[in-house]
């Protein structure tokens, strides 16, 4: 169990893959992990989302001399797209927006999903 209270367990790619498309002992068709029931567990898995504005790379030197008030030049313009990332890859561009109901917060509108290998579907 983590600090937050989630139980969780390390399995490799090729473990969740064999899960998914392998039957449960003695189970029927709606009791496959891939259906019903079991792909429940799946859909509970945490997942880490960021939105990306924009990088820049930097020399270190460079880094050692950012402080308070230092404005950082990022790679994207404003109006440009964000990225929209899950663990590490890019599955959605959106624009930024604030969060109607808590004017303190932002919010993300998707306009766009990446498909599998990166291609674009508005």
């Amino acid at each position: 169990m983590n600090a937050n209270g989630i139980e969780t367990m390390n399995v490799s790619k090729a473990q969740l893959e064999d899960a998914l498309l392998e039957p449960a002992t003695g189970a029927g068709r709606d009791d496959m992990l891939g259906s019903g029931r079991g792909l429940e567990a799946v859909k509970r898995i945490p997942v880490v989302l960021q939105v990306v504005l924009g990088q820049v790379s930097m020399p270190v030197s460079s880094l050692l001399k950012l402080g308070r008030g230092t404005v950082v030049p990022l790679d994207h313009r404003v109006g440009e797209p964000v990225d929209v990332v899950v663990n590490g890859r890019v599955i959605a561009r959106g624009e930024i927006m604030v969060v109607e109901e808590d004017n303190s917060r932002f919010g993300v509108t998707l306009t766009e999903i990446v498909g599998p290998g990166g291609t674009d579907h508005p």
